[in-house]
This record gives C-alpha cells, structure tokens and sequence, in this order.
C-alpha cells in the first residue's frame, strides 16, 4: 500500500487577531466559491469508484449509486457463536499493507490508561487449514437486537428521542490486539449468527449492513472468493474535497444513532481527551455543526438538523429504501469536516491519521445565520479560523465555548471523489504545533 504525506494541525492559538466584518467577508466568499466548486462532485449519484480514488486498499467496490463500500467480511467467534467483522486499519505499516488496510500508527495509543479499550483477542487455525484465514476469538461482541430509535426535535436538532440500534457489552471494543502481538486492528463486529441476515431492520447486523455476500462455493484449486459485506457510506470533506467513509463505533448514543453505529462507551476512556496530534493520542478532529442550513436542495446545507430533516435519518437504512439513498447521494448527509485525510502531503504529518474521531460539534449563532454566513464549510483551518477570530458567529452548542464534546466516532476513511484533499485551503497559525519553523523561541 502506498503511504501519503499528509498534514495536520492542532487547535489554532489566537495570534494577531485581524479586524473582524473584512476577514469575515472574506471567508464568507471563499466559502461560496468552495461550495460552488464542491457541491456537483459531492453529490455524485451514479457508478462505481474508480481505484485511483480508493483509499482503502481492501475494499472490493465503492458503489455511488446505492451508496456503499464491500468489504471482505471475516469469520470470528464469540464463545461458540459465530461473528463477522471487518478490517479497516492496522498500527503496524507491515501489516497494513499485507492486509490491505489503511496504516493508522496512533491505534497503538488505544489502550493507554484504559485496558478495556483495545479487546486482547485469540487466534486459532483449523486443524486442516491450508493457507486459510484463522479465528479470531472476541473478549466481547455487540448486540444488535435494540431498535434503533431517532425522533426529530422541533429544529431537527437536537433529537426529541434517541436509542442506539447496537450495544457493545462491557468488553467490546471495535481495536482488537492478538495475544503475543502488539499491532492493534480495527475490526469493529458487523454481524453475529450463520444467517439469514436481516438487512432492513438490523436485528442481527449493524445499522449500515446493506447486504451480506457468503463466500463462493466450488472454487478452483488455489482461488479464494471470501465472504463480503456492503456498509452504507458517508459523505463529507476534508481540505475543501468532497470525501467517503463509514463509521462503525461511537462513545455517545446519541451520535451512534445519528452516525448509525454501534454505541461503545467504553471508547470514552480513550486517550486523550482533547488530544490530537499529541504524543499518546489515539484521536483525531471532525467538526460536525448542529444547526447549519437545511433543505434537499440546498447547495448550502450542512449538520445534523440537515442530516435529520433531509437525510432520512430516523428510518432503517436498506437497499429497499431508495428515498433515503436518493438523498444521501443528493448530500442528505451530515458532510461533516475531517481535521485529516491520508492523502494529505506534508511528511511530518503522515503518520497522523486514526479512524478515532473526537467531535468538535459547531454551532452557528443567530447573528451568522441573520448575516448569511453559515455557509457550507469544507476545510478544517477555516473553520477554526472563524472559531478563533469571531466567538460572535461560531461557538459549540447552545453559546458554550468552542471546543471538544468528548464524543468520539470510530470513522475510517474509505476514498475521495473528486481531486485527492492534498493541501489545506488555508496555513494554520504561526505557532502552531505544525508550524515547527520558528515554532520554538530561539533566544
């Protein structure tokens, strides 16, 4: 697998505020012109992702019509019953590439002050096994038999109701490291039992399982055609581009029902929280806002009270329900903001990326909304430029302060739709972490 630079950077310190209305504008129109660059590709409606474009080495197809990714599906056990989970990353770059998976390096970080957050696994083969897979043995395993439960609130959001579709039990956790081993996987559990399989209402699979695909049968001596498995995708940015990925896991019901993951609280205790690019950190940054425009076709659009009123979100995801796929790949999504992306090009920065999302949820104040400012955003450093310079138009929820939710979201990323994100569209401040020029006083 090839490794990309990328860039990063930690939350922006508040170094020569500019003069406020000007810059503003400035972004505002910028903004615009991203959008307008953005919204065609990030609705894309129709075939398959080419492979220039797929991030995630592994993945069988990306199917942008019927909006999901396949993905080999592995047979593991859970004292003697069956479960199936997925590979999307590996903190070990040899094993990430054997495996096809993205290199996430920080997954390492996952048990540190919290053992429980990284599931210590077994491994047995079968007494015949011939260069097959073996069994993973799981400490512990979702249950899928909740029903999934979003009421919208009067705005879309917050939500009147919540309940999580899937539960991980105390020892559940989507990392998993083989005993003897220190490489540490994301192998979040997708679906538990010998089938049938219920795709509509998510009884015995996840609540992005769109269908299940057994292994083929009768194979020629030396071919493996294993199982697989479709996971309904997300759409959102990263540096001003339009991107895909799924999201699997989150420590809050809340967003677990909103991102139609599995709720596992222990992820909570990940270290650490506000962290990021520092040392002994398994986290990275995404920026979801809470009430950013709504409307199906609204170029504009963006956030949860979007994802709720637009998006279908309070009904069961299924290939039968085409009116909540139609308006995903219309952007019904969230289009939540990624602080990284595997593509990204500076060096120093390229062993930053981790599936482990800690929310930054925004909120536009109603002076921004009056003023028409609570455009779509695309990028990161903008972002927190606007956090940073004008508390008057963004801040987090209900005029708290600026900051993380503590709310995390397993996330790995899957591919981009149009041009690679390469470059964030603006520098972050001098100072900051990754400005390591001049970053230190050289007295």
């Amino acid at each position: 697998m090839q490794i990309h630079r990328r860039h990063r950077a930690i939350r922006r310190s508040v170094i020569g505020l500019v003069a406020a209305s000007a810059a503003v504008t400035a972004i505002a129109v910028q903004a615009r012109a991203s959008t307008s660059a953005t919204t065609a590709v990030a609705s894309t409606t129709s075939g398959v992702l080419p492979r220039a474009k797929t991030i995630l080495p592994s993945a069988v197809k990306v199917d942008l019509h019927d909006e999901y990714v396949r993905l080999p599906l592995h047979k593991g056990d859970f004292k003697g019953q069956t479960v199936w989970y997925v590979l999307t990353e590996a903190s070990d770059q040899g094993a990430a590439e054997d495996l096809g998976l993205n290199y996430a390096p920080k997954l390492a970080n996952a048990s540190i002050g919290c053992a429980t957050c990284v599931q210590d696994v077994t491994l047995s083969g079968g007494k015949d096994n011939v260069f097959g897979e073996a069994t993973v043995h799981f400490a512990g395993i979702p249950d899928f038999g909740p029903t999934r439960v979003l009421t919208a609130g009067p705005t879309g959001f917050p939500p009147a109701k919540v309940a999580a579709g899937a539960v991980g039990d105390a020892k559940y956790s989507p990392f998993i490291r083989i005993a003897g081993s220190q490489t540490v996987y994301n192998a979040p559990i997708v679906a538990v039992g010998n089938g049938p399989f219920d795709v509509e209402h998510h009884t015995n699979t996840a609540d992005r399982v769109l269908a299940v695909h057994p292994a083929a049968k009768n194979t020629k001596p030396a071919e493996f055609h294993g199982a697989s498995v479709d996971l309904l995708l997300v759409r959102g940015f990263d540096s001003g581009k339009p991107i895909l990925y799924i999201s699997t896991d989150a420590s809050d019901e809340a967003a677990a029902v909103l991102e139609r993951s599995t709720y596992v609280p222990a992820l909570n205790a990940t270290a650490f929280a506000g962290g990021d690019d520092f040392l002994g950190s398994v986290r990275e940054r995404i920026f979801p806002f809470v009430n950013g425009q709504t409307g199906a076709n609204n170029p504009q659009a963006q956030g949860l009270a979007h994802l709720i009123l637009d998006g279908h979100a309070a009904e069961d995801a299924s290939l039968k329900n085409t009116a909540l796929l139609e308006a995903l790949r219309a952007g019904g999504d969230a289009l939540n903001v990624q602080g990284d992306f595997p593509t990204l090009t500076e060096n120093n920065r390229r062993s930053a990326y981790s599936p482990l999302w800690e929310a930054q949820f925004i909120e536009w104040t109603p002076k921004a909304i009056k003023e028409g400012l609570d455009t779509r955003q695309t990028d990161e450093f903008k972002i927190l430029k606007l956090a940073a310079e004008r508390p008057d138009l963004l801040t987090g929820p209900g005029g708290s302060t600026f900051g993380s939710a503590k709310a995390l979201i397993d996330c790995p990323v899957i591919g981009y739709l149009a041009t690679e994100p390469d470059e964030d569209q603006i520098q972050p401040a001098p100072g900051s972490q990754v400005d390591f020029p001049g970053a230190y006083f050289q007295g």
